[in-house]
């Protein structure tokens, strides 16, 4: 009888294990605090800030030069954006690095940034900080 209760004991630590990883298995992707959450305007304007102005230093998003952020269900993100002036040919520049900051975002799918010239960027659309930085009072 000892070794029917070996195997017995046996038997029942791999099934044991595996109910200790299954709880974690089924949690984590619950989590909406987790990385790989649902996509949110947070999240992709936080990308957004990598992406800075090579003329002025300062982010895309401090600028004001982001004026909106559309997120469908299926993880497709539009984003309305603007250039500090009209001729500015740093367009394609700025778009490109948005399509490769927001590639890394946990759930977006897509990226469709789309230029628009109005409402016209002044500088009063900064965040302070970036006002501070550039000395505009």
């Amino acid at each position: 009888m000892p070794m029917d209760e070996t195997q017995t004991s046996d038997a029942l630590e791999p099934s044991n294990a595996s109910t200790m990883d299954g709880p974690t298995l089924d949690v984590a992707p619950d989590d909406a605090t987790s990385p790989d959450g649902p996509v949110t305007e947070d999240r992709v304007r936080e990308a957004l800030k990598n992406v800075v102005d090579p003329e002025l230093g300062i982010n895309i998003v401090d600028l004001g030069l982001v004026y909106d952020v559309d997120i469908s269900d299926g993880g497709a993100v539009h984003i309305e954006y603007t250039l500090t002036t009209m001729g500015c040919p740093i367009g394609p520049l700025i778009e490109q690095q948005m399509q490769s900051f927001l590639a890394g975002v946990p759930g977006v799918n897509e990226v469709d940034a789309e230029m628009v010239l109005r409402p016209a960027w002044t500088p009063e659309m900064m965040s302070e900080e970036a006002k501070a930085a550039l000395g505009y009072f």
